[in-house]
């Protein structure tokens, strides 16, 4: 198991956006999906930062807001639209390759590399896994030397979802379209943040 596991996300979206697309969120802003807890700020949209644990040597995750606790995990949640956990958290890099070394060097081993995107705007997608969750490393196949010091930032979210179908029934517009997952014998949809104040970048996946 990978050293890194993830406590808790701090995301600056106000909690009642994230209840409106069928999370389950406490009067404490709170919501546990598997074993990691969101937090709703309200302070302005985006994931703020993050909690983890397991963290060998420190702290410093390629600029990565990031605090090192040594905490119990949460006790996953139910809620109305079936998400079950996190599936992947994406952080996105100016340079991947240093990316990864970061997180190999805390334990976090490569499991799988792609090249997504379109023929005109390729993306390397590159696949940790950080305890329950995925971590899914973006960027440049072929950095810009402009921008390869650009340190790493959080960009969206994949939730696992009991019944794909029920959940698009429950969101109705909030949803888009189910189609096909990249990952075998998976369905994938997006989640239409907009409609609710959403800032995440967010699909929804069937396990």
């Amino acid at each position: 198991m990978a050293n890194v596991e993830i406590v808790e996300l701090i995301v600056g979206d106000a909690a009642d956006a994230w209840r409106a697309a069928g999370f389950a969120v406490g009067t404490d802003g709170v919501a546990n999906v598997g074993t990691v807890r969101m937090r709703f700020t309200g302070a302005g949209g985006g994931i703020e930062s993050w909690i983890v644990r397991r963290i060998p040597g420190g702290s410093e995750l390629d600029g990565l807001a990031t605090v090192v606790v040594e905490s119990v995990l949460a006790q996953p949640g139910v809620h109305p639209n079936g998400a079950t956990i996190i599936d992947h958290v994406v952080i996105a890099s100016g340079d991947v390759d240093r990316t990864v070394a970061t997180f190999v060097a805390a334990g976090c081993e490569p499991r799988r590399e792609r090249i997504g995107g379109s023929d005109a705007m390729p993306i390397r997608q590159v696949f940790v896994r950080a305890g329950e969750v995925i971590l899914e490393i973006i960027g440049s196949p072929t950095p810009d030397p402009a921008h390869r010091e650009r340190p790493a930032s959080f960009w969206g979210l994949a939730f696992s979802t009991a019944d794909i179908v029920a959940c698009g029934e429950l969101l109705g517009e909030g949803m888009g379209t189910v189609r096909e997952a990249v990952q075998p014998g998976r369905l994938i949809a997006t989640l239409r943040g907009d409609r609710y104040g959403i800032s995440v970048p967010t699909v929804l996946m069937s396990e």
